[in-house]
């Protein structure tokens, strides 16, 4: 080879690293459910979480992070825009309606997916999906590639549990559907979150190559309570059956964790890959035995235990191993942290709530990514506004609004808002401004339709 082949031979390969550079895979796990001391760096004690915890130690822990809704479909349509989802009108878990198009996200807002593919991302997702059954919202229509997992809010993990090939007509069939590829139905060989993690580490050695966003999505460990005998046998020394099964349901996330990392290393990906953790509330400690101490309250809840969760990010090379990052994040800050990094353009229309989170983990820019975080729930007329270490609850209406300092008292027992008037007009006249910006639920939710309804009446009875 001449020595001016070999200078743009040379030349070629560095260029085509540095724009790989600029363009980091993403890979963005969520469990669902998972309570907020349930994994290891979070002080868990009965159930090993060695691969979760690895990625803490590998990367940044987030003390004081939130997810921006207390229930999943919302939570999800917060994430996957960058957005407050009030602002669009997704309030409420979406009931499942194969044949209602404006049951889901709306399709004036763009996803995480969407907005990569501008910027020449191959986008995949596996597991949940949450936002809508309808055909005109399913992920392939909202810039995903490839999708294999299930539309509706939970799933049983057992092939044998999965009577019904085609569509579900209700919340209560979507649970006993095939797993769709695509668009295809298909069998499941094994149990459900093995499934998921196995169709992981095959999407990113098929696109090892380019730029990827892999959304992994389990569905664990939400309920059903389903786990294979020789998992739970593992917990015997767990004592309430409810939490045993928990235990094993999110040991397998956890392996599915090492899984993904696993293959990261195999392909020397690990310096071009982001890996985000995160549960997509807090855990449902009645449900499915989750635990989410200290926390006050649990899903569903304006309480830190229903939407302040761990989360964690790796990026080998780039953010310090093992670091804390003790100011108040978000999960939209993912969308943020991606746009800022590829510098893709947001539309104008639909700026992002999200904030790019690399700057404050290096030290480049100094202080909080939000001044402020807020939560609203319309149909119970429940707020929370976090500024600082101050946080504001409105838990119901009906009862005077409290007030807490999350720095001194990260279990909400102490009401301050008789000796901090000032501070609580300052939280509430914020709360009021941000709510003038959002809008009304733009669909009736799960809590709405006939089968959820009965599914209340059994629990009475």
């Amino acid at each position: 080879m001449s020595q001016l082949k070999l200078l743009l031979s040379v030349g070629l390969g560095l260029a085509a690293l540095a724009l790989h550079a600029e363009k980091p895979n993403v890979i963005v796990i969520m469990a669902d459910d998972l309570g907020y001391a349930d994994v290891g760096f979070n002080g868990c004690k009965d159930i090993p979480t060695p691969n979760i915890d690895t990625l803490a130690q590998e990367g940044a822990n987030f003390t004081n992070a939130y997810v921006t809704y207390p229930v999943c479909g919302p939570s999800r349509a917060g994430f996957i825009t960058g957005r407050y989802q009030q602002r669009f009108g997704f309030e409420r878990n979406p009931q499942y309606k194969s044949g209602d198009p404006n049951m889901g996200l709306p399709r004036s807002e763009e996803t995480i997916a969407t907005i990569l593919g501008k910027a020449g991302y191959t986008s995949g997702i596996i597991g949940k999906w949450h936002l809508g059954a309808h055909e005109t919202l399913h992920p392939l229509e909202r810039g995903f590639d490839y999708f294999y997992g299930h539309l509706g809010g939970g799933h049983n993990y057992f092939q044998e549990l999965l009577p019904i090939r085609e569509d579900a007509k209700d919340e209560g069939e979507s649970y006993k559907t095939w797993i769709l590829r695509n668009h295809e139905p298909v069998k499941i060989d094994k149990y459900l979150t093995d499934v998921f993690s196995d169709e992981a580490v095959t999407f990113i050695e098929r696109h090892k190559d380019d730029p990827f966003f892999l959304f992994l999505s389990y569905n664990a460990p939400h309920t059903p309570m389903q786990a294979p005998e020789e998992e739970i046998a593992r917990f015997v020394e767990i004592k309430d059956p409810k939490r045993r099964t928990y235990a094993a349901m999110v040991s397998i996330v956890d392996r599915g964790v090492g899984q993904v990392m696993d293959k990261l290393k195999e392909l020397d990906l690990d310096k071009e890959t982001l890996v985000f953790f995160l549960s997509d509330n807090g855990g449902p400690i009645y449900a499915n035995g989750s635990n989410n101490k200290p926390l006050r309250g649990a899903k569903s809840d304006v309480w830190e235990g229903g939407w302040r969760v761990p989360f964690v990010l790796r990026w080998t090379g780039e953010v310090e191993p093992g670091s804390e990052f003790d100011e108040p994040v978000s999960s939209m800050d993912i969308l943020g942290t991606m746009a800022g990094l590829t510098g893709v353009p947001i539309a104008e229309e639909r700026p992002l709530d999200g904030v790019n989170l690399i700057p404050f983990l290096k030290g480049e820019q100094s202080g909080s990514p939000h001044e402020v975080i807020y939560l609203r729930k319309f149909d119970q007329k429940r707020y929370a506004v976090r500024k600082g270490d101050f946080k504001l609850v409105i838990p119901d209406p009906e009862i005077p609004t409290r007030l807490f300092n999350l720095s001194k008292d990260i279990g909400e027992k102490k009401n301050i808002a008789d000796w901090n008037a000032r501070k609580l007009e300052e939280l509430d006249q914020l709360r009021l401004q941000w709510d003038a910006e959002l809008m009304e639920p733009q669909f009736l939710g799960l809590i709405h339709s006939e089968w959820w309804k009965k599914q209340m009446e059994k629990k009475k009875n």
